[in-house]
């Protein structure tokens, strides 16, 4: 059966989530799920490159779905742009190997945070980034950032409690850009755990802060004790810009 690459992107403000409840039909996946069955006249279920925390965007989401149908690539991709919701986009439809699963055949991700850090509102970004308006050491925390690259145990940067899967996983990059009053901050990596680059840039802020030096890092990464760690940001700010794959 053929197989396919949808790529995405989503506002999340409205949505319950990502993946599918047997609570709520206001979700991503069910409501691409629901729209994929009736344009293909059949059952479709799509698998995504990963789950995204409750309230984080998406400017590339990629899925992956099989389905039998004489609709072109292009005319399944028109019927996606004309019926899906205006805070939903398809952005690009190919058919790809069969063996091609966008999750397991996932290279890399990058996300990025946004940080509006000041005493003056930004209103009409308000849902897109967390408001600050504190002193913040930034070169302090870059440090910091430094010596949270590199393939380690993210065990103290994950929400999970109780896990028998892997918390190990490769940083490649860690950047903090100050474009006037905002924050930047871009993560490259093999994966993240469940509220990883939440908790990443929770923890950075402790550093910018002066709850936390940059050198205590790697004994927070080997601690392996999510409470040295620092809290969870909201996840308003948290977009996923990218998914990688190795070329075909």
């Amino acid at each position: 059966m053929p197989n396919y690459r949808l790529t995405l992107c989503y506002d999340r403000t409205r949505w319950k989530g990502w993946q599918k409840q047997g609570n709520t039909d206001h979700t991503i996946q069910g409501k691409l799920e629901t729209l994929l069955s009736r344009l293909l006249d059949q059952p479709i279920e799509v698998a995504a490159s990963g789950r995204t925390d409750a309230g984080t965007h998406a400017k590339r989401q990629v899925v992956s779905f099989r389905a039998k149908t004489e609709l072109s690539t292009q005319e399944i991709l028109d019927g996606l742009r004309r019926y899906l919701p205006a805070d939903i986009g398809a952005v690009s439809l190919e058919q790809v190997e069969p063996r091609f699963h966008a999750r397991f055949s996932c290279t890399g991700k990058t996300y990025t945070y946004r940080i509006w850090n000041s005493d003056e509102p930004n209103v009409f970004e308000r849902n897109y980034l967390y408001h600050l308006h504190e002193p913040l050491d930034v070169p302090a925390m870059r440090r910091a950032a430094e010596d949270l690259c590199g393939t380690h145990d993210y065990k103290a940067f994950c929400s999970l409690k109780r896990t028998k899967k892997s918390t190990v996983r490769r940083v490649d990059c860690i950047t903090i850009q100050e474009l006037g009053p905002e924050l930047l901050f871009t993560f490259e990596g093999n994966g993240f755990l469940y509220h990883m680059v939440r908790i990443l840039v929770g923890t950075l802020l402790e550093v910018g802060r002066g709850n936390l030096r940059p050198e205590e890092m790697g004994d927070i990464l080997v601690s392996q004790d999510r409470k040295r760690a620092g809290e969870t940001v909201p996840a308003c700010g948290l977009c996923l810009v990218d998914v990688r794959y190795e070329k075909s």
